[in-house]
C-alpha cells in the first residue's frame, strides 16, 4: 500500500535545529510536532505546513514523499 512518508526529521537534522525550536517558531506543541515526525497524523493543516516551510526554508516535497 503507498503511502505518504514525512521527512520532517531529515530536513530538521540539516538545518541544525532542534524539534522543540521548531515547535515553538511555528506555534504548535511538541507532542503535535513529534505526532507529524512519526508519520501517525493523519492530516496537516496547510498553514502549519506553511509555517514550518517558512521556518525551514523548504518546500513542501522537501517535507512529504509519496511512496
Amino acid at each position: 500500500m503507498k503511502q505518504i512518508i514525512v521527512n520532517l526529521d531529515v530536513m530538521l537534522a540539516k538545518r541544525k535545529m532542534s524539534s522543540g525550536e521548531l515547535a515553538e517558531r511555528i506555534g504548535i506543541t511538541q507532542a503535535n510536532l513529534s505526532i507529524l515526525k512519526t508519520g501517525k497524523a493523519k492530516a496537516i493543516r496547510f498553514s502549519t505546513l506553511a509555517a514550518i516551510c517558512e521556518v525551514l526554508d523548504c518546500q513542501p516535497g522537501d517535507l512529504l514523499e509519496y511512496q
